[in-house]
């Protein structure tokens, strides 16, 4: 539940009230707000008061009479514009005019209410402006934060993207150049490497990509039942030739069938990331064994490997953003250092876990674990 301030600012103690009334228990919703909005009614007598009241409140929404005492609506409204108020006035008057409608307008009066005015006619033009608003907010919301993240995601892609073409380029100026001769089988290595700098760039824009929609919440899930054995064993037929490449062999024990609430696509995104990775950190003729048990509460999907394992110290920075653990060992190992960061991102959304054991040397292990009832 939400709450707009409403400031009715009239001398007319019955029009006050009545707006008071009329809006008491009325609820304003549509189907793209995530809950439905209600109304504080504030009260002033004159316009003084009314802006005091503003500098205050800040009230979204002003029900403005233009024959008060003192202070006329047609002057709070210039004092409104000085001050670059934000409220959504409405002009409640019965002497309104077309100089006065002009003037009033010109000054940043969003609408008219003629008086008297119905109930209906009242939250009629309140639940159209309290649209408007609501649409406002959103747009500067997302001005903002889409700004923020673009700005991120070209800061960083550029930044990661910069070694790869670089060396590409040099690459090519070798070839072009002929300084291995006019064999093309001489520039074998030199294309197999560019091959390597282009996968990775893809892999790269990819996990980008995956990041963003996570980071920006544009991410549109498709949740409903499925089994996670069918997702096991497609993250296994999909990365099997890379296993194969490794020299590394891959065991599956699971149940037939294990069903879980959740978007398929966002379980395919952690099954290959967690496989994937347990193969390339292996060593040549070495093992992945996955695993999934279940009871009332959880499920729990085991990825183990045999590979060169991870120290305690590197054990904590694996989930973080662009973190590729270097030493001599993975050096060689091309990557971009988003994977287990997606994974880590995509998990926390169904309030699950992921943790990690390892012995450096021997190999690793990641335990997934998902509760059934998510909230």
């Amino acid at each position: 539940m939400a709450f707009l301030n409403i400031l009715v600012i009239d001398d007319e103690p019955g029009i006050r009230s009545g707006v008071s009334r009329i809006l008491r228990n009325f609820k304003v919703d549509y189907p793209f707000m995530d809950e439905f909005i209600e109304f504080n009614v504030l009260e002033a007598e004159t316009g003084e008061q009314g802006l005091e009241i503003i500098k205050e409140k800040e009230p979204e929404i002003i029900l403005l009479d233009n024959k008060l005492p003192g202070m006329q609506g047609i002057e709070v409204l210039e004092h409104l514009k000085k001050m670059n108020s934000d409220s959504v006035v409405v002009m409640i008057t019965s002497y309104a005019s077309l100089e006065l409608a002009i003037k009033a307008t010109k000054d940043g009066a969003h609408d008219f209410i003629p008086k008297p005015f119905t109930p209906q006619e009242l939250r009629s033009s309140i639940e159209t402006i309290t649209k408007h608003i609501f649409l406002k907010n959103m747009t500067r919301r997302l001005n903002k934060e889409g700004k923020q993240i673009r700005f991120q995601f070209l800061s960083i892609l550029s930044h990661e993207l910069k070694a790869p073409i670089n060396a590409i380029e040099g690459y090519l100026r070798m070839m072009n150049e002929k300084q291995f001769g006019e064999n093309i089988s001489s520039y074998k290595q030199i294309i197999d490497r560019c091959q390597t700098r282009t996968d990775g760039m893809r892999k790269l824009i990819m996990d980008m990509l995956d990041m963003t929609k996570l980071e920006s919440g544009e991410s549109t899930k498709d949740i409903k039942d499925i089994n996670l054995i069918d997702s096991i064993n497609n993250a296994v037929d999909t990365m099997q030739p890379f296993a194969i490449q490794k020299d590394v062999s891959i065991h599956v024990n699971v149940p037939k069938e294990s069903i879980y609430h959740c978007d398929k696509e966002d379980m395919d995104i952690i099954l290959n990331n967690l496989i994937s990775n347990s193969i390339k950190y292996n060593k040549k003729n070495g093992r992945v064994d996955v695993e999934l048990t279940e009871d009332d509460n959880n499920i729990e999907i085991k990825i183990s490997d045999t590979g060169i394992g991870i120290t305690k110290e590197d054990i904590s920075k694996l989930f973080s953003d662009f973190v590729r653990i270097k030493n001599e060992k993975t050096k060689k190992i091309t990557g971009t250092g988003l994977g287990l960061s997606i994974v880590k991102k995509l998990t926390d959304s169904y309030n699950g876990t992921i943790k990690v054991s390892s012995i450096p040397d021997k190999g690793s292990t990641f335990v997934l674990s998902l509760p059934k009832i998510t909230n």
